[in-house]
């Protein structure tokens, strides 16, 4: 198993935890209400694309999916991982000061995150056909199908 993206995912989560909390404990008396929000903003996206990058490595080592790889099946980590710095760090960064001219490259990043999801649903779509979620079921559960 590649521990690569798991490991990222599993620091992105971490880092987003550790976002959240310096927000609602360091920041909370000395931010604006507009700073905490793009703080939590930015901890709960990142902690959303942490898991979903989590999930996106497991999914990658399914079977039917080793066996298929292209140029593209890397795209939604390395969408999801630069995606969220860019997306949550300019929110980061505004939160604890830096210019709000940053808040015009949020966007790039959530595009990023965006693109990743879509990637992900066309990669599904191309390996396993229309019954994409019927044939990932049965793969996982053997069982599946059989008179209970």
């Amino acid at each position: 198993m590649n521990t690569r993206w798991i490991s990222l995912a599993s620091i992105f989560g971490g880092t987003s935890v550790i976002a959240g909390a310096f927000a609602a404990h360091a920041l909370k008396d000395h931010a604006s209400p507009e700073a905490l929000e793009w703080m939590k903003t930015g901890a709960f996206y990142q902690l959303t694309h942490a898991l979903a990058l989590f999930c996106w490595a497991l999914w990658r080592e399914h079977p039917d999916h080793l066996q298929k790889k292209d140029s593209s099946s890397s795209f939604p980590g390395y969408g999801f991982s630069i995606g969220m710095v860019i997306f949550s760090g300019t929110l980061y960064a505004m939160a604890l000061g830096a210019p709000r001219w940053l808040g015009a490259i949020t966007p790039v990043g959530g595009s990023l995150l965006i693109a990743s999801w879509f990637t992900i649903a066309a990669q599904t779509r191309a390996r396993f056909g229309k019954s994409a979620p019927d044939r990932l079921l049965r793969a996982s559960n053997p069982t599946s199908g059989e008179a209970e």
